[in-house]
């Protein structure tokens, strides 16, 4: 029969508790604010109706994830939250070595989902988009929603 030290297992216990540094700094689930404009449109992640905006999710890090903000009357907005390798890697590497770098990876402690924070502006379903250049978004529409402001208006040589 073998005995082993208390320190030893004490030692060992220690080097499994910050084997996972990136899961026990900031856990396996990220939050994600959403937002809309106009708000209290509905958002499906992944599929799964999740609420309306302004709402916070609480996502799983290591997988990518799908937002859908839908509103009747507008067209739909659909981005993608992708994993990114933390900062809390070098935490592993210099303190967890292999094993706490392959727990992260499981658990997911190892990412975090860009963008943190999404904000889906909505078109009408009346809006057609004929040009788009340095972040300026030129529309056409039959009918303006009464909320908009006019800042220009082209008018014909």
């Amino acid at each position: 029969m073998y005995r082993v030290s208390h320190r030893y297992a004490a030692a060992a216990i220690a080097s499994f508790a910050v084997a996972a540094c990136a899961s026990i700094i900031h856990g396996t689930r990220q939050d994600v604010g959403i937002s809309s404009n106009p708000s209290a449109a509905q958002v499906a992640i992944d599929g799964i109706q999740t609420g309306t905006t302004p709402v916070v999710a609480h996502l799983s890090r290591k997988d990518n994830h799908i937002v859908r903000i839908e509103l009747a009357g507008y067209k739909p907005y659909e981005t993608t939250l992708t994993r990114k390798v933390s900062g809390w890697v070098w935490g592993n590497i210099v303190f967890g070595g292999l094993i706490g770098l392959a727990v992260d990876a499981i658990s997911g402690g190892l990412y975090n989902l860009t963008p943190d924070q999404v904000s889906g502006t909505l078109l009408a379903n009346s809006a057609k988009i004929v040009a788009v250049r340095d972040g300026l978004y030129v529309m056409v529409v039959l009918k303006p929603q009464p909320e908009w402001r006019k800042v220009a208006q082209l008018e014909r040589e």
